[in-house]
């Protein structure tokens, strides 16, 4: 029984050796892991960029949509005789005014 504790020893001795190797190489690493980290935290690639304003683009359309039904509704509220609504309609216009040039214009047909 011995005997075989004895061989397994040196055996456990290089297993545990390369465990620590990897353990050594690991923290030596980890600086250079943890500022590269930080470097792609704070810098923007390209394409999170193109997200960012196609997500905003699409933020502004689906709003200009939401006004232009709103606008359309307050129109017919309007020619019924609500004063309330006309004076609604024109804040609404007003706010799609200003979000209009804020989007890109459509290419023209063919």
């Amino acid at each position: 029984m011995r005997r075989k504790f004895l061989f397994l020893l040196p055996m456990g001795s290089l297993m545990l050796s390369g465990c620590l190797a990897k353990t050594a190489l690991d923290i030596a690493s980890l600086p250079v892991r943890a500022a590269g980290k930080g470097i792609d935290l704070v810098t923007t690639s390209q394409s999170e960029s193109d997200e960012k304003r196609g997500r905003a683009l699409r933020e502004r359309e689906e709003r200009l949509g939401k006004l232009e039904r709103t606008y359309a509704r307050q129109l017919d509220e309007c020619e019924e005789g609500s004063r309330r609504a006309c004076d609604d309609a024109r804040q609404t216009y007003a706010e799609m005014q200003q979000l209009i040039p804020t989007l890109p214009r459509e290419p023209a047909p063919d």
